[in-house]
């Protein structure tokens, strides 16, 4: 047993951990040149430029607006796609549109970008007769304000599939006496959705949310990266598009650094907040 994890251990151990020690570099005015150790410490300069840094501020604040708007929408989406799939009685079709749904999660930022690009460009099928027809061209792609919806939506496009299976796994392990029970005592589907299906699912559901606010502040890089020229890094900014342009474009590695040591310790300190919450309601949590 042992043996096969050794694989997946030594991975996370060599790109995960042990590169955490690099983490020193956001208190030294650090210098690929020089090295690690010969870099000057700096303490906690960088941490006080974040306080005050335009930039910082600006990824922040977008980055909680997506996700905001991610927990609003995306994250409940696969939950409402699989009790409206399992609520069909034609297994056929069931599984039809789950694979359906599915088949994006396996394409790459890059397709899917490039696919709604040539929707919703300004040369994509929606644009194209509204051309023809001499009505003036809907921006959407490159529109700032449309941007934060924008990218909830081919989330949601992209990953749904990914979660419905999830959930459709978790409500395969209900009792079916249950919903027979219900049915016996005059519950109609409402109350069986209420009583029964939620109930049963709960648990899953709150160690989704737990993982999902450990992620708030990590939502994502070649998503953002590849639309940031086209609206403008004042709505496309993140702070994983932050650290990057701080780290290797500008050659800020100490504050980029600091930027993503941060973002890590509050996406921990989320985490453990979120299980404790979990575990005041009476569920077991993560930890």
């Amino acid at each position: 047993m042992y043996l096969f994890m050794a694989p997946g251990l030594f991975y996370f151990l060599l790109f995960v951990y042990f590169p955490l020690a690099g983490n020193i570099i956001a208190f030294k005015d650090y210098s690929p040149f020089i090295g690690i150790r010969e870099s000057p410490w700096a303490g906690l300069a960088n941490f006080e430029r974040l306080f005050t840094d335009p930039l910082f501020s600006q990824a922040l604040v977008n980055t909680l607006q997506i996700e905001t708007l991610q927990l609003i929408f995306a994250f409940p989406a696969p939950l409402l796609l699989a009790l409206l799939l399992n609520s069909l009685i034609s297994e056929s079709v069931k599984r039809s549109i789950q694979s359906i749904v599915y088949l994006p999660y396996f394409l790459s930022w890059v397709i899917v970008i490039a696919l709604w690009q040539q929707v919703f460009g300004g040369a994509g099928v929606i644009n194209q007769p509204l051309r023809d027809a001499g009505i003036d061209p809907i921006s959407i792609m490159d529109n700032p304000s449309f941007f934060k919806f924008l990218v909830v939506l081919q989330s949601m496009w992209k990953e749904i599939g990914w979660g419905t299976i999830i959930f459709l796994a978790a409500l395969t392990k209900i009792d079916m006496q249950l919903y027979e029970a219900a049915a016996m005592d005059g519950a109609n589907s409402r109350r069986r959705l209420l009583d029964v299906t939620l109930p049963g699912i709960r648990s899953i559901v709150i160690l989704l949310l737990i993982l999902r606010m450990g992620s708030m502040f990590s939502t994502g890089f070649e998503q953002y990266f590849l639309q940031r020229n086209a609206v403008g890094p004042d709505a496309a900014e993140v702070l994983d598009t932050l650290v990057y342009t701080l780290g290797f474009q500008s050659g800020q590695w100490s504050f980029g650094a600091a930027v993503g040591l941060v973002r890590g310790l509050v996406a921990a300190f989320l985490i453990l907040f979120a299980n404790w919450l979990a575990k005041k309601f009476g569920e077991e949590g993560l930890l």
